[in-house]
């Protein structure tokens, strides 16, 4: 589970996994477009014959652009080589120096938001029953996502929610597969993989901002979900 600073846009075109978003579980396969916008807690499995694009539209980008997540079964022939074209122009215009390469490049993005908003309304965005189940879910892993590194635990972030832990765990379960704590646990440890990788924060500090008790319950913690120590893994980064 991870969340990124800037909207996202996934384009599968071969193979097929799963990918959960805000904490429900779908299957994906080739044709799938998914956007995710920014700070939407996410993770998705790929398999070796996976193949597609994914777009970073940037912090500060100025396309107009789906404001929830959306899954998209493009089953049109066209729709498939319209995604593709566009994906291969903005491409080009990133990659050329020829002038207003950069001008071209966002033109080329307003399209594809363009693309998006229209596949949208043509499938109804092929959206996930939205029932008490998978609201509930979306709601937990909203403030999740905004409070994992304060040391809350499931009975906490339940209380917060008005529920119990044991209906917050089924719902999860219910909604993909795994657990309230595992949802919580994966969030944490993914943030310690990539602070531990990409700077220099002693691990003792890195698990004090994390929410963790101790530095020893920290590292008990990283070597059970990644099956080496916070400073081995630092150490392969």
């Amino acid at each position: 589970m991870r969340s990124i600073s800037e909207p996202c846009l996934l384009w599968f075109t071969k193979g097929q996994g799963r990918i959960t978003i805000s904490g429900v579980t779908r299957g994906y396969t080739a044709h799938n477009a998914i956007f995710i916008p920014a700070g939407v807690m996410h993770g998705f499995e790929a398999g070796p014959q996976v193949f597609g694009t994914a777009v970073f539209f940037g912090r500060d980008c100025d396309v107009t652009l789906p404001t929830v997540p959306l899954h998209l079964r493009v089953r049109e022939v066209h729709a498939q080589q319209e995604a593709n074209i566009l994906l291969d122009a903005i491409q080009r215009e990133m990659d050329s120096d020829v002038p207003a390469h950069d001008r071209a490049t966002r033109h080329y993005l307003g399209l594809l938001g363009v693309w998006l908003e229209r596949q949208a309304k043509k499938t109804d965005a092929d959206a996930p029953r939205t029932d008490a189940t998978r609201r509930l879910v979306a709601r937990y892993t909203a403030l999740l996502e905004r409070n994992f590194r304060s040391g809350m635990g499931v009975a906490e972030f339940a209380a917060a929610l008005g529920v119990t832990p044991t209906h917050l765990t089924r719902c999860c379960n219910i909604a993909c597969g795994r657990s309230a704590l595992a949802l919580l646990q994966d969030r944490r440890i993914f943030e310690a993989r990539k602070l531990l990788a990409e700077t220099r924060m002693p691990v003792g500090r890195i698990a004090e901002n994390l929410g963790f008790n101790s530095p020893a319950y920290f590292t008990r913690a990283f070597q059970h979900l990644t099956g080496k120590s916070p400073s081995a893994f630092r150490r392969a980064s």
